[in-house]
């Protein structure tokens, strides 16, 4: 973790070497393949992303044949310690100087903007994994990024609305002072207000915060029927943990995760967590092919993957994929086989790259279990709902990008 703390200026290569080639015609230039992690190894979203992450990649290119027109598949990876001019001098330094064809992960919003604009500078692919903003597809988005697993819009839509149906129609958020934070307020407040609910008030706090007692008076006194909590990783498990000691669920509040791991269950245990509301992308426990690579990753990291981890492996494996069909790394040719090709692995068996960057899938609507549930380690969820796709994220018309083509 220490010297992950350094990386923010300084990156180190894995060269993989597995199996034969890949099978693609060898590019003009002979340099290697290259992809580039940006996570956060050691902070409040080191959890949900991180190592995992990278894991997560390798699993992928292993699965993959380990190389790229007859060279290993290189990563490569760095910490931008969650500040965004951090994570826009690593893009620009790995698409401009190293070789780098193309980034994945982003931990924040704020991160994945500023880092975006570089792939727009250099027309260098991205694909998001952890960053949640609905506007990396919508305002801010790029022709050249794919936002692959959640984000803000989707998950107000699966949780927010449910909750909403099941008579929690007063609301007060305690919300992570950025981008993310604001997203899922905005987003989440949105869906209540349609379904006729109402937003009673909010308190903002800074990341990565260890003391939530202000914000969570202020909640209780508020006397909304649910508590919002409009932030992650950390954050949402000091909150959760804060929120019992001042006996918020026993005073007749409820609490609403909209953007929850399955890593945050198992910080808090199910004595806590349980009976949340949830929406996560993937579980490990859905089908022989998600516990297929779950238990791949727990081989490697000794848990089971996130949503974040799984899609991440998701989209170092499409994008490869993608770079073999087109015969070249060149980004135009390269995205626009990722579009035509539905997406069909352990995180989703039925994604699809959508022209603003959204990748389109189903998510699930979640129950944690009472701890007399849980039959074997890593059992948390009861699945309530698969929600199609087309039903969750907000449609391409809707979402502002100006890269969409207009009928």
């Amino acid at each position: 973790m220490t010297a992950h703390r350094a990386l923010a200026a300084t990156t180190f290569a894995v060269s993989l070497l597995f199996g034969a080639s890949a099978g693609a015609q060898q590019p003009a230039n002979n340099a290697p393949l290259k992809i580039g992690i940006i996570a956060d190894f050691a902070s409040v979203y080191a959890d949900i992303g991180g190592q995992g992450n990278v894991e997560a990649a390798k699993i992928a290119i292993e699965e993959f044949g380990g190389k790229m027109f007859d060279r290993p598949i290189e990563l490569v990876t760095a910490d931008p310690l969650n500040k965004a001019d951090a994570a826009a001098t690593i893009a620009r330094r790995w698409y401009e100087a190293e070789g780098v064809d193309m980034i994945i992960d982003l931990p924040t919003s704020a991160t994945a903007l500023a880092a975006m604009e570089m792939s727009k500078q250099f027309e260098k692919i991205m694909i998001v994994t952890d960053a949640a903003s609905s506007d990396i597809t919508g305002k801010s988005c790029s022709p050249y990024t794919a936002h692959w697993t959640y984000d803000t819009y989707g998950n107000a839509q699966t949780v927010g609305s449910a909750i909403v149906k099941q008579g929690g129609d007063s609301w007060y958020f305690i919300t992570a002072d950025y981008l993310f934070g604001h997203s899922i307020e905005r987003d989440t407040g949105d869906v209540i207000r349609k379904a006729g609910g109402k937003i009673v008030g909010s308190s903002k706090h800074p990341l990565n915060t260890a003391d939530f007692s202000s914000f969570l008076l202020q909640a209780q006194s508020s006397k909304a029927k649910i508590v919002g909590m409009a932030n992650g990783g950390g954050d949402t498990i000091n909150t959760i943990k804060q929120a019992s000691e001042f006996g918020i669920v026993a005073g007749g509040q409820k609490l609403a995760g909209i953007v929850m791991f399955i890593s945050d269950i198992h910080s808090l245990g199910l004595k806590m967590a349980q009976g949340l509301i949830i929406t996560e992308a993937y579980y490990w426990d859905l089908n022989d092919r998600t516990r297929a690579f779950g238990k791949k990753f727990f081989d490697k990291m000794k848990r089971m993957p996130t949503m974040n981890q799984a899609a991440t492996y998701s989209g170092v494996l499409h994008y490869l994929k993608s770079v073999q069909a087109a015969g070249t790394r060149a980004t135009k040719p390269v995205l626009a086989k990722m579009r035509e090709t539905p997406i069909r692995d352990a995180f989703t068996d039925n994604g699809v790259l959508r022209e603003d960057g959204r990748m389109v899938h189903s998510m699930f609507l979640l129950e944690v279990k009472k701890p007399e549930e849980s039959k074997y380690p890593w059992d948390y969820y009861k699945v309530l709902a698969e929600v199609p796709g087309d039903q969750v994220f907000r449609p391409m018309k809707d979402g502002g990008c100006q890269y969409v083509k207009k009928d």
